[in-house]
């Protein structure tokens, strides 16, 4: 990792874009060298991914995480069920891989049709071999600092700061968002970097106020456009983690939860989208891969950095 001097201390002129295509690339280069010295100990990482239904999106998402896995050397299986299958028969495909010692991390691509509950699927897989990150036993081995697999978004944020602010420590980084998938576990990695976290959520009173207190500001409500440079400190770090899709009168395109053309205008640096902090989340998927095959077979302790 890089390590480069804050950009927090002055607005410029216009923000510059953090690059989530190169960091995203430069993650999945270490990942790639790491595959290879794995092979000389006769370890070959792969990642199962499960698809139930038909939705087109996640049909795209797992397509790129397939192609990216195959990039840098991960054995990647697919199983696809259809929308009709019951929540039994996908529970019995996870048992099956949680079995299977040659299937070092399983994915189920959400949303679940609706009939299926998605908690009672996601529990159900090995936590070991959770390379989503959201299995109760990594959610709660994560607020106590214990070694887990950590989900794949926060962690490739944490990634974006680090190499455009260098040491954390110190600064203020205020969430807005409390999911269970990137608010609350970004909240608890910027603490283990020594932030000063605040939690900004519908219930806060004057939530622009608290984020102008921000150094640092991580956006995942799935509101486009909601925070705009009147919500941001002068010099400011951005990390925009929304994906929202808008109509246009060519079709549509994706926009975060960051006015990004008015808050460039007092940050210091800000993640576009797309481009900023998608490409992280595969990456950051497969280095899940590659380190919970580390862990299953005793080789390394260093996971997310």
């Amino acid at each position: 990792m890089t390590t480069v001097t804050p950009l927090i201390s002055s607005a410029s002129p216009l923000a510059r874009d953090i690059d989530g295509k190169a960091i995203a690339a430069q993650v999945l280069e270490e990942v790639r060298e790491d595959v290879k010295k794995l092979a000389g100990q006769q370890i070959f990482p792969a990642l199962a991914v499960l698809l139930v239904g038909e939705d087109p999106a996640s049909h795209v998402y797992v397509r790129n995480k397939l192609l990216r896995a195959q990039e840098v050397g991960i054995r990647s299986l697919e199983y696809r069920l259809p929308d009709t299958a019951s929540q039994v028969q996908v529970l019995e495909l996870i048992a099956q891989l949680n079995m299977d010692v040659s299937v070092n991390g399983i994915l189920v691509q959400l949303p679940l049709p609706a009939h299926i509950d998605e908690a009672a699927v996601i529990h159900a897989i090995d936590p070991i071999k959770d390379v989503d990150g959201f299995h109760r036993e990594n959610v709660g081995g994560l607020v106590q600092g214990i070694e887990v697999l950590t989900p794949c978004t926060p962690s490739g944020c944490m990634r974006l700061l680090q190499e455009t602010c260098g040491d954390l420590s110190g600064l203020h980084a205020v969430v807005i968002g409390r999911s269970n998938i990137v608010g609350k576990p970004m909240a608890t990695l910027l603490l283990q970097a020594n932030c000063s976290v605040s939690v900004v959520h519908s219930r806060s009173v004057d939530a622009p106020a608290l984020c102008r207190l921000a150094d640092i500001v991580v956006a995942a409500v799935g509101r486009p456009g909601l925070i705009d440079a009147s919500w941001l400190k002068p010099g400011a770090v951005v990390i925009d983690v929304g994906i929202n899709r808008i109509a246009t009168e060519s079709g549509h395109r994706l926009v975060g939860d960051v006015d990004y053309a008015s808050a460039r205008t007092v940050a210091s640096a800000i993640t576009p989208v797309p481009g900023g902090v998608g490409p992280m989340t595969i990456a950051y998927l497969l280095k899940n891969t590659l380190v919970a095959s580390q862990l299953q077979r005793g080789v390394g302790r260093v996971l997310v950095g």
